[in-house]
């Protein structure tokens, strides 16, 4: 499991003002909670927290507290729409040893038989895991798979301590024929198109009914 420790500076000032400052001066606004503690408002260093959420699930030890160092799982994200940086990070507190539910990507490695075609239902998968011990994501070996093959949640490899957090029958992946998947691409075109073709009847349906 990543492990990163940041440098954590307490905020007191709050409002755009004062967060658009932090974010000028290379910081990122955050808020840290969890566990029935108040509410804390922080401020992170935006490059090295950038690169850190570059991990999915990444264990940040926040140092600098009153308290003394904290960990914490990244809980949402927001940046900027255009540009793309940092604007704001919800952080929630998590303690050696507590179980928490994370989304876990599903790492597909190998070939399938070459008349087939991969159709991946889950990219991510939720698991229940130690704080600590969060594995960056579950592997499934799709080395000559043959059409009608499938991977369901039950199959996966999990590590020892993690859990599933779905139904077990859970589709993740299958290997479907060429045409299949090509008829699946058709009907989804054709489905967008209905829409149009109604608007089109309706409209001369409502001329006729204005020209009588």
């Amino acid at each position: 499991m990543p492990e990163v420790h940041i440098a954590a500076q307490t905020r007191d000032e709050f409002g755009k003002g004062p967060a658009r400052r932090a974010r000028r001066a290379g910081l990122v606004p955050a808020v840290l909670y969890g566990h029935g503690t108040q509410t804390r408002h922080l401020n992170l260093p935006g490059h090295e927290l950038m690169l850190a959420l570059k991990t999915p699930n990444v264990l940040l030890y926040l140092d600098g507290l009153k308290s003394g160092s904290e960990i914490a799982l990244p809980k949402a994200v927001q940046r900027d729409p255009v540009k793309g940086f940092l604007e704001h990070v919800d952080l929630i507190l998590v303690r050696r040893g507590e179980k928490v539910t994370v989304e876990i990507p599903v790492r597909v490695t190998g070939e399938i038989a070459p008349d087939g075609v991969l159709d991946q239902q889950l990219v991510q998968i939720p698991l229940e895991a130690e704080a600590t011990s969060i594995p960056q994501g579950i592997d499934v070996d799709v080395e000559g798979m043959e059409i009608g093959s499938a991977v369901h949640a039950k199959d996966l490899k999990l590590p020892r301590g993690v859990s599933l957090q779905v139904d077990p029958e859970t589709l993740v992946l299958h290997v479907v024929a060429q045409r299949t998947a090509e008829v699946s691409e058709e009907e989804v075109a054709e489905g967008a198109a209905v829409p149009e073709a109604v608007a089109d009847e309706a409209a001369a349906g409502g001329e006729g009914e204005q020209a009588g």
